[in-house]
């Protein structure tokens, strides 16, 4: 009996390893197996395909959907002309049916979006009065987007057919996002009154709005439903923001996406742009050409020059102050330079200019979102205006000219601001946290012209008038 026990304990210990072995052994072939077949199995997603979470965002990883109607389509395709890029991007425009003469000629095959025609919501109710029923069928975008089933996909992107996107800024927008998590992002109006009718927390459709992939599978799934609930909201994005608050998602706001709620002159807007990537604009029927003398077609044309060459810094806004004339200088970059003849603090220089009109009449409709500064009736007392005409790039950096379109009562002998820069191209950290950058006045090199050269500030250097 003794022995036996002996026996016993003396196996006891050896059986212990041998299951150790074993079981790292079998914990070793998962690892691998996992490795081999499902190198990102942490990042599926809601269909079961792979996200890369790691790899840098681009076109290819996006899916517009484009709302628009078979009467509009005809004169606004020429917005989305400017800023598709065929063979890359992916998408739709829905159109409720066949527009008259639907036979697209070959130009319009190759320069925009396939025609895809919405589907049948009469079963729908809608109750707000005076409003229009094609709002159901424009909300019903975003689940019909999704139903194309385009692979690769981590975001889908929605606008009107007068929204002008900038693609590149688009992307390194969506970049500093984690598409893998629920995202809604985009941004309210510019009109205080619209914001409180409609919501402050809502993405203007005609903005655009970005959904992140695994959020619009799971909205896609229930907004046929949503929509049957919200029978007396006016527009499209209202159903949509409905729905997304029930899913306990909140909007991100991102200032890039501009809805554009207002009238007339957008000069001040555009000139103090927020430092962030200009992402989109929209309402481009309502306000006045961009560029003086140009149709609203070729201003908007102008303007896309620019950001050929350095999108990133399109309409970014930059103040240096001349030491010399105590001169104050706003360049907001590829759109205008103004300047001030006297020196000016920096909050003052970078407001907005109220250069507009409210979208609506009305003392309801006067207050904006916005930091704005008063607009000077009177021309002598405004800055000096120098629009946007060149830019050429080299290995050297980029050069942009802007110049003086009318006569000011003050510096007549400046025809002509030269700006020197080099691309931005702006990291995750720079887009997380953004810096505006600093610039420097230069000894000019030809008589009539001033040179500015832009800059990224130093670790701790401010930008102040010098006395």
């Amino acid at each position: 009996m003794k022995s036996f026990q002996t026996n016993s304990k003396s196996h006891h210990p050896s059986r212990l390893v041998n299951l150790m072995i074993i079981s790292c052994f079998l914990f070793l072939l998962y690892l691998l197996f996992s490795f081999l077949f499902f190198p990102n199995s942490k990042n599926l997603n809601l269909s079961g395909s792979l996200q890369d979470l790691s790899s840098t965002t681009s076109l290819e990883h996006i899916v517009f959907g484009i709302a628009s109607n078979e009467r509009s389509w005809s004169k606004r395709k020429e917005y989305v002309r400017l800023w598709w890029r065929p063979q890359i991007m992916k998408g739709c425009v829905f159109l409720e049916e066949k527009p008259p003469n639907s036979t697209s000629s070959e130009n319009d095959q190759i320069s925009l979006p396939p025609i895809c025609i919405s589907g049948d919501t009469s079963r729908f109710r809608y109750t707000f009065r005076n409003g229009r029923r094609s709002a159901i069928r424009v909300a019903r975008v975003v689940s019909e987007t999704v139903a194309l089933n385009h692979s690769d996909v981590r975001w889908f992107v929605f606008g009107d057919d007068d929204t002008v996107f900038f693609p590149e800024n688009l992307v390194k927008t969506l970049s500093k996002y984690d598409h893998g998590l629920w995202y809604y992002i985009g941004t309210n109006s510019e009109n205080y009154q619209q914001n409180k009718v409609f919501s402050f927390d809502m993405a203007f459709g005609g903005a655009g709005f970005a959904i992140s992939y695994p959020l619009a599978k799971v909205l896609a799934k229930h907004l046929d439903s949503c929509i049957d609930r919200y029978p007396h909201l006016y527009g499209s994005d209202g159903r949509i923001h409905a729905c997304l608050t029930e899913l306990g998602v909140t909007l991100t706001h991102e200032p890039g996406f501009h809805q554009m709620d207002v009238r007339g002159n957008i000069f001040g807007l555009l000139a103090a742009h927020p430092t962030r990537p200009l992402v989109s604009l929209h309402h481009l029927d309502a306000v006045k050409p961009i560029f003086p003398k140009m149709t609203a077609m070729e201003a908007l044309k102008h303007l896309l020059e620019a950001t050929k060459v350095d999108s990133q810094r399109t309409l970014q806004q930059t103040v240096c102050y001349d030491r010399w004339f105590s001169w104050t200088l706003s360049v907001s970059w590829g759109y205008a330079v103004q300047l001030v003849g006297f020196n000016e603090f920096l909050p003052v220089a970078v407001l907005m200019q109220e250069t507009y009109v409210p979208w609506k009449r009305g003392p309801l409709y006067i207050n904006h979102n916005l930091n704005t500064a008063k607009y000077q009736p009177d021309p002598c007392k405004r800055p000096v205006v120098f629009f946007f005409d060149r830019v050429s790039s080299s290995r050297d950096g980029i050069a942009s000219i802007y110049k003086k379109t009318e006569n000011n009562c003050t510096f007549d002998k400046i025809q002509e601001v030269r700006v020197f820069s080099k691309k931005l191209d702006l990291d995750i950290k720079q887009l997380q946290a953004p810096r505006r950058q600093c610039c420097d006045v230069l000894p000019s090199s030809a008589d009539r012209v001033m040179e500015i050269n832009i800059r990224e500030c130093g670790a701790e250097e401010l930008i102040y008038m010098h006395a």
